[in-house]
């Protein structure tokens, strides 16, 4: 696709990958809308990038709605979602919360699905569309106290597989991109502290030019997966 002409709305865009892929469509000429719970953040965040913030919560169905409607009318046409907005939450198997479980998973996957629903009903209608979820390493392999984030980015890839099988038809191309750990607050939003700057890991920069790159495949082709690792990351 051209991203010059794109229509793209980026879920928990205030910060992390999601701000980086944001900025990059930006600069590549899209018209980029983002999303985030945090209101002041959300507009700090799209006032640097000339972004239309929306303030939503993708766990809450009726915001997600006013959210897929407000980008469409905000940007002129919407083509390109992409999933980002999820956040994790790590414990022993024998000391998980039922209640931070089930946090993550209304964010991580019935979030996702809301958003991808929505956006997948307008994209149907104009017989295109384009749909970037960002999973993880740990969609594909399990760790130790892993148990609550794992499952849902297990759940993630289950659903892309899913989606792309019924989208095709309709010229929507359903990819994922599984990063490895970047450097971002990711940890320090889910209470494990601030990363320290690490040269030899990567950055979200690093996955928002993938995310690009994976969107610029001309139309008639589109690359279902990919999994990016640091080449070789010291502690």
């Amino acid at each position: 696709m051209d991203l010059s002409t794109a229509h793209v709305l980026v879920t928990g865009g205030s910060s992390g990958i999601g701000f980086a892929t944001a900025r990059l469509l930006s600069e590549r000429g899209a018209a980029v809308a983002i999303c985030g719970r945090d209101a002041a953040r959300l507009k700090r965040a799209a006032d640097e990038l000339g972004a239309t913030g929306i303030v939503a919560d993708v766990s809450h169905e009726d915001e997600v709605v006013r959210m897929v409607h407000t980008t469409i009318d905000k940007l002129g046409g919407y083509d390109t979602l992409v999933n980002n907005a999820g956040f994790g939450s790590w414990s022993r198997l024998t000391d998980i919360d039922a209640a931070d479980f089930r946090r993550v998973w209304e964010t991580n996957v019935l979030g996702a699905m809301l958003v991808t629903r929505e956006s997948a009903r307008h994209f149907i209608r104009h017989d295109r569309g384009n749909i970037v979820n960002i999973a993880s390493t740990a969609a594909s392999k399990g760790f130790a106290g892993g148990t609550t984030y794992v499952a849902s980015k297990f759940a993630l890839s289950g659903m892309t597989e899913c989606w792309r099988s019924e989208l095709r038809p309709s010229n929507i191309r359903v990819m994922q991109i599984n990063p490895s750990e970047v450097l971002t607050n990711f940890a320090a939003a889910a209470g494990y502290g601030r990363q320290k700057t690490n040269p030899t890991k990567l950055t979200a920069d690093d996955i928002a030019q993938v995310i690009a790159d994976m969107l610029e495949v001309p139309d008639r082709g589109f690359i279902t997966e990919t999994t990016v690792w640091a080449t070789n990351p010291k502690d």
